[in-house]
């Protein structure tokens, strides 16, 4: 094709009385600057009135995504190649006389037009992964990961193509080469190939996208996702550390991803209270009276003395306490915490809300409270749980119960102290 314009441009010189190939030094170097003054007048039209324009236009309008092409400068990129083609058609039309030097200035300049569309492409892909990332795009699909691919499968036609000029060889001759070097391409390459084949993978299930918060014990990542590029996945940990995981290694190992709590409106709290068995016991008619007065059991206590009482209608020697039901601290407690709990403006009611007792142990009877803050946000998550524990430990006397605490160094002191006082008081 280029020869064809060429004859083209140099039979139109020939009308104008211009000898386009001139075999002395004095006329040949004067059609050369003559052809890299148009070089440059061209480069000035398409760089300071056409890109300089659109750039204009786009300063002007109100949509934000056209500028991340200006950013990315690929009009002017895209203008750099008007006086490369230009050079490309002309030289060699003018070195016609001149064989070897004809030849080399075509083949390098075609080779340099082919590396700066490259170069162009390369910009505009920038631009379009940044308006992707800008979009929150990135957080469904692996835009970076698949503009990776593609430069990388530009790179490897582009350097196929400069490879065919330079050698004057048909491209489907080095494309044919490629069979034999496939084992090679795949040692080479192995992290890309596995990296692309899970990032598609990655990207059909939603397993991890930009912005989600993962956990992945084996490499020690537990923050962020920054990035999901063709072969690694960056996590910010909680510390601003920095994690760099393979992506394959999300397909093939095991890693939590925090996406659905966050897209749920619900953080789970899921934390027990160890209540010291020996403060467990029946309410007596005056502890029933007083938490009577308490607002959240203001209804349980009097439904439930209803049917109790019901229960216990038709049962003799009622006032032994191992015959018929009867209230106990421990139960109007879990009644109380299930009320404050629903009443909570912090937590989320279309959520699991509960509270229960979990098997006894050497360190008490656990009260589990397992519910969801409608907050999901970290700082204030822990302070909603605080606060509610807070609570809880303050209001365990007005029940009669203690929290279950392992006896510290001072507790045996004071046990010690006080055996000694009562030796010397025997004595």
């Amino acid at each position: 094709m280029n020869t064809e314009v060429r004859i083209e441009i140099a039979a139109w010189l020939t009308r104008l009385g211009v000898n386009s190939q001139p075999t002395d030094g004095l006329a040949t170097s004067i059609l050369i600057f003559a052809c890299l003054l148009v070089a440059g007048i061209s480069y000035f039209i398409a760089h300071r009135f056409v890109a300089h324009g659109i750039n204009m236009m786009i300063r002007r309008s109100s949509v934000k995504w056209d500028d991340i092409f200006m950013h990315f400068n690929v009009f002017e990129r895209v203008a750099l190649l008007v006086p490369i083609g230009i050079l490309d058609l002309l030289l060699p039309i003018v070195l016609t006389s001149h064989d070897v030097a004809s030849m080399v200035i075509d083949r390098l300049l075609s080779s340099l037009l082919v590396l700066f569309i490259l170069r162009a492409i390369y910009s505009a892909l920038n631009a379009a992964d940044k308006i992707a990332d800008m979009n929150h795009i990135n957080r469904r699909l692996p835009v970076t990961s698949f503009v990776q691919l593609i430069k990388l499968f530009l790179f490897f036609i582009g350097l196929i193509i400069v490879f065919s000029i330079l050698a004057d060889r048909s491209p489907i001759y080095f494309f044919s080469g490629l069979g034999v070097a496939t084992g090679l391409v795949m040692l080479v390459f192995r992290d890309t190939i596995l990296g692309f084949v899970a990032g598609i993978q990655l990207a059909a299930n939603r397993m991890v996208s930009k912005g989600d918060w993962i956990q992945m014990d084996k490499y020690e990542a537990d923050g962020t996702v920054e990035d999901v590029t063709l072969t690694t996945v960056k996590v910010r940990n909680w510390d601003n550390t920095l994690t760099m995981i393979p992506a394959y290694a999300l397909v093939s190992d095991a890693f939590k991803n925090w996406r659905g709590m966050s897209e749920s409106g619900g953080r789970r709290i899921k934390r027990s209270i160890n209540i010291d068995v020996n403060s467990i016991q029946f309410l007596n008619d005056a502890e029933r009276i007083r938490l009577g007065k308490v607002n959240y059991l203001k209804e349980y206590l009097p439904q439930i003395f209803s049917e109790i009482s019901a229960a216990n209608a038709n049962i003799s020697d009622i006032d032994m306490k191992v015959n018929g039901r009867h209230l106990t601290n421990i139960g109007t407690f879990r009644a109380y915490l299930q009320e404050y709990l629903r009443r909570h403006d912090k937590i989320h009611k279309d959520m699991t809300l509960m509270v229960r007792q979990l098997a006894p142990t050497t360190e008490g009877l656990p009260i589990e409270l397992y519910i969801f803050t409608n907050d999901i946000r970290w700082t204030f998550y822990e302070a909603i749980q605080a606060d509610i524990f807070d609570h809880i430990f303050a209001i365990l006397p007005e029940f009669g119960l203690r929290a279950f605490q392992i006896p510290t160094g001072t507790d045996i002191r004071s046990i010690k102290h006080c055996e000694e006082q009562h030796a010397e008081e025997q004595h």
